[in-house]
């Protein structure tokens, strides 16, 4: 009888939930999802003086965040103390251990070689000669990773690991964990490929930001970065890329995870983000935006205006940027847009006092907005993009955004007026 499928994701507390961390859980999740495996989450917190308890509930939240549900757990490996150490008993009685300075060492035979069949990497051989007795007890009496990683995943049934290629080093001392043991395993192993930054470097907080909770705080949605990090090392046979979950379960087959590391690329993932806020109903846009423009009330605009803000909004920190302007009385001018809209503008003290003339009595809808400014700079020999530029930083503050004349629509003549005088006075 063919055992359940079973495979589990076991990050250490030892720092915030990684990207690459979090793309090993999605693999397994996907897997599981997809084959009807159970997935187990096991955090690994026997090295006491490595771990950070209060990173434990970080890590969760995130997995959360992500929709990474979990089947079975968590399962704290220091509560297993016992079972492992009854384990390096039991290889210390057979002769299989021996203690060192306190330490316990694994016996190695120094001929041979050891091997596995890797559904990523395929076959990957040591030679034994290469690999030293290593510790899998540390003095004070604490089982080492190499051993709790394998009895846990042997008392847990687990039938697939999947997990990143730098855990291929300890492979081999794992494999002979087991052939000490007596254990000849049945088990599926596939080395994901690690994930890199523009210079092919790994991925390391040393050279960027690479914490789940920083793209979640950066306005970055949850189903986005879940399926930008499904594309990393592992895409479907028909070259489509931004999918629903439900498509990429369906789709996603370990075999076709391939060898190559992988670019983590924040603009492409920006992109992502992009298309998966624009196609958002209105309703779950104002439920995500709503933490990110605090004091703002998105929902009092008019819907086709907050309908365009939404299809141009990338990550969801741009709002206050946005759309900020159109909140309050006054508005707080970036300098550098100053600089570049205003004292770089040709005739820009004409502009502004002709647009605060023909503002102050025309109608006030967008099209007579945008006819009266282009007007004006028809009269200075302006295309509309070069005219509407000194209004643009005088009203909102920024020289881009969202379009101008619907927002002036919104914000109403007073406050479109009093902001142009207050430019003008400026000039």
């Amino acid at each position: 009888m063919t055992a359940p499928l079973r495979c589990r994701f076991a990050p250490s507390p030892t720092g915030y939930l990684h990207v690459g961390s979090a793309r090993t859980a999605l693999f397994n999740w996907l897997f599981a999802r997809h084959s009807g495996a159970t997935f187990v989450l096991r955090i690994e917190d026997t090295d006491a003086s490595r771990n950070q308890p209060e990173l434990i509930e970080n890590i969760l939240e995130s997995m959360r965040w992500l929709g990474l549900d979990w089947d079975e757990g968590p399962v704290y490996q220091s509560e297993r103390a016992a079972r492992h150490n009854e384990v390096i008993e039991r290889l210390l009685e057979e002769g299989k251990a021996y203690f060192d300075e306190g330490a316990v060492r694994l016996r190695v035979a120094d001929d041979g070689g050891i091997g596995w069949d890797d559904v990523v990497r395929g076959r990957v051989d040591f030679e034994r000669a290469n690999i030293e007795d290593f510790v899998i007890r540390r003095s004070d009496g604490s089982a080492l990773f190499l051993l709790t990683n394998v009895v846990d995943d042997l008392d847990m049934g687990i039938t697939h690991v999947i997990r990143g290629e730098d855990m291929i080093n300890n492979m081999p001392k794992q494999l002979l964990l087991l052939e000490a043991l007596g254990v000849e395993r049945e088990a599926r192993y596939a080395h994901i490929p690690l994930l890199v930054d523009e210079q092919r470097r790994k991925l390391s907080k040393r050279f960027g930001d690479v914490a789940i909770e920083h793209y979640r705080d950066r306005g970055f949605v949850a189903p986005a970065v879940r399926n930008y990090l499904a594309t990393l090392g592992w895409g479907s046979t028909d070259g489509v890329e931004i999918r629903p979950i439900e498509e990429i379960v369906e789709r996603f087959e370990l075999t076709q995870v391939n060898r190559s590391s992988a670019f983590f690329d924040v603009k492409k993932l920006t992109h992502f983000n992009h298309e998966y806020i624009r196609a958002m109903d209105a309703e779950a846009f104002l439920e995500l935006a709503a933490p990110f423009a605090a004091g703002l009330d998105l929902a009092a605009l008019p819907a086709p205006y907050l309908a365009d803000v939404q299809s141009r909004t990338q990550v969801l920190t741009d709002l206050p940027g946005a759309i900020g302007w159109l909140f309050g009385d006054e508005v707080d001018i970036d300098e550098d847009s100053w600089a570049k809209g205003v004292l770089k503008t040709t005739a820009a003290v004409d502009i502004l006092d002709g647009t605060v003339a023909a503002f102050a009595g025309c109608a006030w809808d967008r099209e007579t907005l945008h006819a009266e400014l282009s007007a004006i700079g028809e009269r200075h020999g302006l295309k509309l993009g070069k005219a509407q530029a000194p209004v643009r930083v005088a009203v909102t503050g920024r020289s881009v955004g969202p379009p101008l004349f619907e927002g002036l629509e919104v914000l109403g003549r007073d406050r479109t007026l009093a902001r142009l005088r207050a430019a003008r006075a400026r000039l």
